[in-house]
Order: structure tokens, then sequence, then C-alpha cells
């Protein structure tokens, strides 16, 4: 499981059981459940990734 380390250090490890999709509609990325494939949050900027999870 991913964790965040010491305050300045950010992210350890990768978030396993998530995924990312672009979406050409709206030009945004959104984070998606692997285990459920559910939606669970779409990036505010268009444009950028989640740091640290998969792009399927």
């Amino acid at each position: 499981m991913a964790k965040n380390g010491p305050k300045g250090k950010g992210r350890s490890g990768t978030m396993k059981a998530r995924t990312q999709v672009f979406s050409s509609r709206n030009k945004r990325w959104t984070k998606v459940n692997a285990k459920s494939g559910r939606f669970m949050d779409q990036m505010s900027k268009k444009g950028r990734a989640f740091k640290g999870v998969k792009i399927k």
C-alpha cells in the first residue's frame, strides 16, 4: 500500500489497486478503483495526471 512519508519526502511506492484513464470529452484524468471499476476522483486541472497511479 502506498504511504505518505515524512513531511517533505513525498509518496513512497505506487497505489496498487488504482488506475487512471483519460477522458477525451473533457480532457481530464479520472482515477478508477481497479477492483470494483468505480470512478473515484477526477483531476481539477486539465491535462495533468495523478502521481503514483498506473495509467491504463
